[in-house]
């Protein structure tokens, strides 16, 4: 399986060099990674040396697919990329692993596009997933914390601290939540939506999920943080669990009260995943379905800010 990455730096929050390593240990050959300029290629080829990673740098996808003929392309360029180079992978026939947001370019007919993509590649006979790891948590989560019992009525909470301030954090951040919910309560859709903004730039987003005849408080708290390791927690129904990290090992616990539990990377598991789905030609976690419902949501939830920043006009 061979493997090339769009966007494998780590400029600002990029997590390319991570999913490259993953495809890496569980045998994939990372062949080329694509960037903006040679300069960035270099840097992110140079990246991935100390994961015994050798590929190419590119800066012309065309050039790169031709050379390299991948079977697959993991995009983790920036959001506004997404939709060019989701097209581009499909025509040259190519599975795709994509970070979220899936699509994310200001566009309005969000669901027609991805419908047409998922399309073309079902013609090809490609497989297609998001990155939004977190559901891949969800059973260490109930190890430590026990099992969710979903009642008639249920809370969730979560809090991140994406490196970029301002409205861009919804984008960032709140496909995690969406897919976290999407994937214990089943499909939902949001009422009462509603956003507050603190003097320090934090922002709060509360809504209700309903999914069948049930419904879920949701308490989104998003906190612009730079340095690292950045805040992390969530939960249902009051059982909250914090990240936290060992640098020194990249261990990643969940906390709970006096309990402690190492974790397996969820990206890594999302990374696997993906590849198990194109290997036995199966549907992945994160995939049509999913996808769709998770930026339908997150464009929701975003034209929602886009009125209340209007009202406050701050």
């Amino acid at each position: 399986m061979k493997v090339s990455i769009i966007g494998a730096g780590r400029t600002r929050n990029g997590i390319g060099e991570y999913i490259g390593k993953y495809f890496h240990q569980h045998g994939a050959d990372v062949i080329s990674v694509l960037g903006t300029s040679e300069k960035s290629s270099l840097q992110a080829s140079s990246a991935l040396r100390k994961y015994g990673i050798e590929a190419h740098s590119y800066t012309d996808f065309d050039a790169m697919v031709s050379a390299e003929r991948p079977d697959l392309v993991a995009i983790a360029s920036p959001s506004s990329t997404h939709y060019d180079y989701l097209l581009r992978c499909v025509d040259q026939g190519l599975h795709i692993f994509c970070e979220k947001p899936f699509i994310w370019d200001g566009t309005k007919d969000v669901r027609e596009r991805i419908e047409d993509i998922f399309k073309k590649a079902r013609e090809k006979r490609l497989t297609l997933a998001m990155n939004s790891q977190w559901p891949f948590s969800i059973g260490p989560y109930e190890e430590i914390c026990g099992k969710v019992k979903i009642e008639k009525k249920n809370h969730f909470f979560i809090r991140m601290s994406p490196f970029s301030p301002g409205r861009v954090m919804i984008p960032e951040s709140v496909p995690h939540p969406l897919s976290l919910l999407y994937c214990r309560l089943g499909a939902g859709k949001i009422e009462k939506l509603k956003f507050e903004m603190e003097g320090d730039g934090a922002m709060t987003i509360r809504f209700t999920y309903w999914f069948e005849t049930r419904a879920c408080d949701v308490l989104i708290k998003l906190v612009h943080q730079m340095a690292t390791p950045r805040d992390f927690s969530f939960g249902f129904n009051e059982k909250i669990v914090t990240r936290s990290l060992d640098l020194d090992h990249y261990g990643i616990y969940f906390n709970y009260g006096n309990k402690k539990l190492k974790i397996t990377d969820p990206l890594e598991c999302s990374v696997k995943n993906f590849m198990g789905a194109v290997q036995k030609k199966t549907e992945p976690l994160i995939g049509y379905e999913h996808i769709l419902r998770n930026t339908l949501l997150l464009k929701e939830i975003d034209d929602g800010f886009g009125e209340f920043d209007k009202r406050n006009a701050w």
